[in-house]
């Protein structure tokens, strides 16, 4: 305990740079899980409720994305971005915006995934009635939101957890650059491969932290909508 407080102690002369660390942390993993809520959401329920040719395919892609490896991710996006690829000229590798882009891919599979077994658990006659209370699409999708909310707070936890931790995805595009893309994740394997030990377990201490907090938000959300 005296040696976590004293590589925390040894942290405040960067105290700056720090916030700036953590701040851009919150900023590129919320702003990637946004993205993702509001891609993978209406997607998982629309393959939930529907059949069609290729859904099958659809679905093992989905299975697939869940478990796919962040470098590759990183790899993909660095070739999508790089000078070279196909988006080059928009200019956006080692920036935020590429480290945003990059989580969205790793979290969106798994918002699909909880999201559309969440809604293959519900009644199957649930949308049928919906509809013939005269509900339209959007409504209709809406109630069915509400009805597996549960399950979406898990989504979005599950998510979040997944890319506020990751390491390899963000360097690849982000470069770990001072004062510009460096996260809570890039910043202690900096510290490590400098040998600065106490700072890297300090800063690994606060990333824990901040997981620990907004899981516990996730976690009080999702039993307030139980009860």
């Amino acid at each position: 305990m005296v040696g976590l407080l004293d590589s925390v102690t040894a942290l405040l002369p960067m105290q700056g740079e720090l916030a700036g660390i953590v701040l851009l942390s919150l900023f590129v993993s919320g702003a990637a899980m946004a993205v993702s809520m509001l891609i993978g959401v209406p997607a998982g329920i629309f393959l939930g409720l529907h059949r069609f040719p290729g859904r099958s395919f659809l679905v093992t892609l989905v299975n697939t994305g869940m478990g796919l490896p962040p470098v590759v991710v990183g790899l993909g996006v660095f070739l999508l971005l790089a000078r070279s690829g196909p988006l080059g000229g928009l200019d956006l590798l080692y920036t935020p915006a590429a480290m945003v882009l990059a989580q969205v891919v790793i979290a969106t599979p798994l918002v699909v995934g909880i999201t559309l077994a969440a809604i293959q658990g519900l009644d199957e006659r649930l949308h049928l009635q919906i509809l013939s209370l005269g509900a339209s699409r959007g409504q209709l999708y809406l109630r069915l939101v509400k009805e597996a909310r549960l399950s979406l707070v898990a989504a979005l936890a599950a998510g979040f957890g997944s890319i506020i931790s990751e390491v390899g995805a963000v360097m690849m595009v982000g470069g770990n650059i001072k004062g510009q893309t460096r996260v809570m994740t890039t910043a202690i394997v900096l510290q490590t491969r400098q040998g600065e030990f106490g700072n890297a377990v300090a800063l690994g201490t606060i990333l824990l932290g901040l997981a620990l907090a907004i899981n516990w938000l996730f976690t009080w959300v999702q039993q307030r909508q139980r009860a």
